[in-house]
């Protein structure tokens, strides 16, 4: 049974929801990033970048989020554009722009302002306006569409909706209700049933919730506090 190393981040949540609609049978395993279980020894040998989601299928380990989900979309040839089509190669790139750019803005969004151990304007600014100008780009695409690539629902709208779930809380209420598409696309998803089966996910086990010493050394190591 193919295993699923998780926490409740946005990312892991891509691929709980990938695992929900495709119906594979799978085991998770929670991962506490609060407690630093990120970077034990045994988990850095699954992923060497001390990052969840991670699955383990058979002999085969597949690290970060979005070569999670293409790994898994071409193993059950599900939620995939055919090889040759021309709907591939767009599929391909805007899962690249959620791995590259909405993800870390957006991350490093919520880490300057809430996190940091100060607060610098220039940062919150510059990762705000990042964050806003690719939820702007994304809406802008969506417009008229109801998913993100052709006519039908890909892991570019699974990856999406794992970081557009927050974007109230990345951006504020207000800037957020600026992306009606990303927002309703996000809406779909979440009113289904293997989302809210994904979602669910969290009652399997307690994480920590509180955010010490011990929590920002965990998940910001390098940095002071």
């Amino acid at each position: 049974m193919l295993k699923f190393y998780y926490s409740l981040a946005p990312n892991p949540m891509k691929v709980a929801l990938f695992l929900e609609e495709s119906g594979l049978e799978y085991e998770a395993i929670p991962v506490d990033t609060r407690k630093g279980q990120q970077h034990l020894p045994e988990f850095k040998k699954l992923n060497p970048n001390a990052k969840v989601p991670v699955i383990v299928d058979g002999d085969v380990t597949v690290f970060d989020s979005n070569g999670i989900l293409l790994y898994l979309a071409e193993k059950t040839g599900k939620f995939l554009p055919p090889a040759g089509d021309k709907n591939r190669g767009e599929l391909i790139s805007w899962l690249m722009f959620v791995a590259t750019g909405l993800g870390p803005y957006s991350g490093q969004k919520v880490h300057f302002a809430n996190h940091a151990p100060e607060k610098l304007d220039y940062a919150i600014k510059r990762y705000d306006f990042e964050a806003n100008r690719h939820y702007g780009i994304l809406n802008d695409h969506l417009e008229g569409k109801t998913w993100m690539v052709g006519d039908t629902y890909t892991i570019v709208d699974m990856a999406l909706w794992g970081w557009g779930r927050m974007a109230k809380f990345v951006l504020g209420e207000e800037a957020a209700a600026k992306y009606p598409n990303v927002t309703g696309l996000v809406a779909r998803i979440s009113a289904t049933e293997p989302a809210k089966r994904a979602e669910a996910i969290k009652e399997r086990h307690a994480f920590k919730t509180e955010m010490d010493d011990e929590s920002f050394r965990s998940m910001f190591p390098g940095t002071h506090r």
